[in-house]
């Protein structure tokens, strides 16, 4: 739990939202290796302040189930992100977009459904929003550009539903939240639950909104939680996965697939994840997550893997709480409790990897070699400029990149006659300056240094 001082400056920036957005009532957690530090809650449900049992509709963090769903389809080989829609949903009218550019909202479909707005009223089954579907449902060409779907959420979740022979709904309940202890998350609300309200503009009075089920469009925004199930989601994906999905899974899906907001890159989405960065005092972050609203309601959950802590946070009304509550309250953490870094201690090393280690060079530019736990590498330009990667060793005795320039491509050590050097798909690394003795691309001028 976090310290007495820290708590009140939480719950003061959560109850100033309340107050000055004039909020029904709002929830707010912390979320600190995998457990909650601090819950606070603001305003009344049913004449009661809210807990963290209390549900709340969390729209569009929806479709984040919905995802993994649809890679733990990819997972088990029974599907894969580049096939086009139509190869599992034939009667799709925009059969060559691919899964993936669904997930990433880049495959240029319509945002809404056809029709009267579907968060306020009931939905049509699946078959029969299919149908309404046209041409028209393309806005864009596919890959062309980020493109927010609501619609296109809906189509990933019928096709979770054709793939397992059930209902969205019950293959999230029983691969995903079952497993994860997060029996409070449903989709139509069970008491105790938050009532949705529009808060009138220019009176402290309050209009009910519609509550439905929304069919067909329900997979992009038809799930309730708490703050302690949205807790254990945020610590999912984070990377405490459980047995549901793989963490490299999950950080696949948490790579920038698409910019949301042009030249700054301060928002994108990744596969079914949106993504921000954001710079405190705890540093620069790179989050992961989602928001979410639907008539009546509003919610956010952000995770920072690199720092192993989360934010989330429910309200019950149509619109009016200010941006900046979740990183405000990341920031607040950060400021009165920094995580301390981990303790150092030493490791063993293979021989041969350490025979690996210092420095190299690409040309005439410093490199340096480390030693990574389980036989890895990270290769790192020594005055800064250039090109990082971290490798992993594989069976073969080559490392494979990771990240960076490098990721996907091949790192091996390569002996001659003259010595040893690294290949990099088709980069060497030498241990001078254009060592004469490896063979160079290109070759070396035979009179050296001069």
């Amino acid at each position: 739990m976090v310290l007495e001082t820290t708590a009140r400056a939480l719950l003061r920036r959560v109850a100033v939202e309340q107050a000055y957005s004039r909020v029904p009532s709002l929830v707010a957690a912390l979320v600190r290796d995998g457990r909650t530090v601090w819950f606070g809650g603001r305003g009344r449900v049913d004449g009661e302040p809210p807990t963290e049992r209390t549900q709340y509709r969390i729209g569009s963090i929806t479709k984040t189930f919905v995802a993994v769903m649809v890679m733990r389809l990819r997972d088990e080989g029974l599907l894969d992100l580049l096939d086009p829609l139509g190869k599992h949903l034939p009667d799709v009218p925009v059969p060559d977009v691919t899964i993936a550019q669904v997930l990433s909202h880049t495959g240029g479909l319509t945002a809404e459904a056809p029709g009267p707005w579907w968060e306020r009223t009931p939905g049509a089954p699946a078959a029969e929003l299919i149908a309404t579907l046209g041409a028209e449902s393309a806005r864009h060409r596919p890959g062309r550009r980020y493109h927010y779907s609501n619609v296109g959420f809906a189509l990933l979740g019928e096709l979770v539903a054709r793939r397992r022979a059930a209902p969205w709904d019950r293959a999230v309940r029983e691969e995903i939240l079952e497993p994860l202890g997060m029996g409070d998350t449903t989709p139509r609300p069970r008491p105790p639950h938050a009532d949705g309200y529009a808060v009138h503009p220019w009176a402290d009075i309050l209009l009910p909104e519609p509550e439905n089920d929304h069919g067909g469009m329900a997979p992009a925004g038809q799930l309730w939680s708490t703050a302690a199930d949205l807790a254990r989601w945020a610590a999912f994906l984070g990377g405490d996965t459980g047995d549901v999905l793989r963490p490299e899974t999950v950080a696949e899906m948490r790579e920038p697939a698409a910019v949301e907001d042009g030249d700054t890159w301060s928002r994108g989405y990744g596969l079914g994840l949106q993504l921000a960065r954001h710079h405190g005092p705890g540093g620069p972050r790179r989050l992961a997550g989602h928001t979410g609203s639907m008539p009546g309601f509003l919610a956010t959950v952000w995770t920072d893997p690199a720092d192993g802590v989360a934010v989330l946070w429910m309200a019950n009304t149509t619109s009016g709480v200010r941006g900046g509550l979740d990183t405000d309250l990341l920031d607040i953490l950060a400021e009165h409790e920094p995580p301390l870094p981990a303790e150092w201690s030493p490791r063993p090393v293979d021989e041969d990897v350490l025979a690996l280690t210092g420095p190299w060079y690409w040309g005439p530019a410093p490199y340096m070699l480390r030693a990574l736990p389980r036989r890895g590498l990270s290769l790192t330009p020594v005055n800064g400029q250039g090109r990082t990667s971290r490798f992993a060793a594989q069976a073969d005795g080559t490392w494979l990149g990771l990240d960076g320039y490098y990721a996907g491509e091949t790192l091996q050590v390569v002996r001659t006659p003259g010595g040893v050097h690294l290949d990099v798909n088709t980069f060497v690394f030498t241990r001078e300056p254009y060592d004469a003795d490896v063979p160079v691309p290109g070759g070396v001028d035979p009179q050296g240094w001069r």
